[in-house]
């Protein structure tokens, strides 16, 4: 790979019917997919897709392990924007680290005015997200997450006009539903539930709604290759954030806390990052290949597992309303992904239920003439 240049292209529906067709054609360009050093180009669709899960299931279950574990330490629960003003260093290191290794020599893809509005939205998503967690039990904070997939289809609608078929809104609806049932029963059993993080992990999926789209957009666009994306977005908003808290007067205050406890805080967000930054390259290339969407359901889908996980692993009260509330919520990811495969549409729930009034509601006489059941 010395010298060589690197570039990871966005594989499109179009694109990635386009590269099957033209790969027996000789002379004919192969389209390269990577994931860090790993070349996925010679696999078959599929294979690509397991093996991203593969990676995302792994990475983000120890992900969320470490960030769960790093909030158990006495009186860090107010420097959750720390944590990520960390997390955003370690992040912006990790991608030059990349870039020099690989020895990348393509100049940036994507204008600045767009990485400006995705380090903001970065940076509203991950902030909001981790503070969240000194105010909200673990599996209520990932079981909004796991909602995600709601303004991700919102966004995608308003950002790229893309359309949805019924399934979609279906299981938007089966995961609110579980998303209320979840809320009011750790508002239960929790004794110190605090409605402030609700609403901090509110504000992080409205920034979800926009970002995934925006990158997807962005890449598919400017065919940027995955370790720019993550300089420039998480640089910047490390920059933002850094600006911020020293205004404010809390950047010192985290500071000073975090030398005191140094293996638990930086060691352990070194460890959380790390994760987090691998995972985050197989997002960008699920975002890439799949789309946004089918991103979101892969992301939540290891949520569930971490929920189950959460509880095991960190002592705190259960009631069975957990279960089936969750479940409701799994049934609206199982939802979204069997709408991939469906051609349902609006007009096609037109059709049956337009057939349906034919022939249950009008009924034929023994004279033959037709009579409605609402008559008799």
């Amino acid at each position: 790979m010395s010298g060589a240049k690197s570039e990871v292209i966005y594989l499109g529906d179009k694109d990635i019917n386009r590269n099957r067709n033209n790969r027996d054609l000789p002379g004919a360009p192969e389209r390269q997919i990577k994931i860090l050093f790993f070349d996925l180009t010679h696999y078959n669709q599929t294979t690509q897709f397991l093996l991203c899960c593969a990676g995302v299931f792994v990475l983000y279950l120890v992900y969320g392990y470490m960030q769960e574990l790093i909030f158990t330490l006495d009186g860090f629960r107010p420097y959750g924007w720390y944590l990520t003003l960390v997390q955003f260093a370690y992040y912006t290191g990790f991608g030059y680290i990349e870039r020099s290794l690989e020895k990348t020599t393509v100049p940036r893809c994507i204008p600045m005015r767009t990485y400006t509005l995705l380090a903001f939205l970065t940076l509203g998503t991950m902030g909001l997200s981790n503070s969240s967690v000194g105010y909200l039990n673990y599996p209520t904070q990932v079981i909004f997450k796991c909602c995600k997939l709601i303004p991700v289809l919102i966004g995608s609608v308003l950002i790229q006009g893309k359309k949805h078929g019924p399934m979609d809104f279906f299981a938007a609806f089966a995961m609110c539903l579980g998303l209320i049932l979840f809320t009011l029963a750790d508002s239960k059993v929790q004794p110190d539930f605090d409605t402030f993080g609700v609403f901090l992990i509110s504000m992080a999926l409205l920034c979800d709604a926009a970002i995934g789209n925006v990158q997807e957009k962005a890449m598919r666009e400017h065919r940027a290759p995955n370790n720019e994306v993550v300089i420039f977005s998480y640089g910047i908003g490390f920059v933002y954030l850094a600006v911020i808290m020293l205004l404010s007067g809390h950047l010192v205050k985290g500071v000073v806390f975090c030398t005191q406890y140094p293996v638990e805080t930086y060691g352990y967000a070194f460890l959380f990052s790390l994760t987090g930054y691998l995972g985050i390259q197989i997002v960008l290339t699920l975002v890439r290949t799949c789309g946004a969407p089918l991103a979101a359901t892969v992301t939540t889908a290891r949520k569930a597992v971490t929920i189950a996980l959460s509880f095991v692993f960190f002592s705190k009260p259960f009631t069975i309303q957990y279960l089936w509330s969750g479940l409701i919520v799994v049934f609206g990811i199982y939802l979204n992904v069997y709408s991939k495969r469906s051609k349902l549409t609006f007009a096609d729930l037109g059709r049956m239920a337009s057939t349906v009034y034919r022939r249950v509601l009008h009924q034929p006489t023994k004279d033959g003439s037709k009579t409605s059941l609402l008559e008799v």
